[in-house]
């Protein structure tokens, strides 16, 4: 994929995927649902501690605090409270994405 369009895809599903979980797996509330998986977006908080704070080519994986191996353990058991799971499946979803990311540029 272009360089340059690389980086916006990426933010497109960034919401995409979250809308897509959500219209098939909690259809009665998917707005809900669909909000809950977007706060995902909340770890991103941690590219503050970065210089530069956003780089296109950088993979988040393993270099960001809140993209790390302990973190993502930390959003798997959050899968267990109903309380806390939508959230957690918009940062498993947050990860997954950011990982497929790292590999398209690995690859691109």
């Amino acid at each position: 994929m272009d360089l340059e369009l690389r980086p916006a895809f990426h933010i497109v599903l960034h919401a995409l995927v979250p809308l897509a979980i959500a219209r098939v797996f909690f259809r009665e509330q998917w707005r809900r649902a669909w909000l809950w998986m977007l706060a995902g977006w909340l770890i991103d908080i941690d590219h503050l501690l970065a210089d530069p704070i956003y780089a296109p080519g950088r993979c988040s994986i393993g270099f960001h605090p809140l993209h790390t191996p302990p973190a993502i353990a930390l959003y798997v058991l959050m899968l267990l409270p109903r309380r806390t799971r939508l959230l957690a499946i918009g940062l498993l979803v947050h990860i997954g994405l950011d990982a497929l990311d790292c590999v398209a540029m690995r690859t691109g």
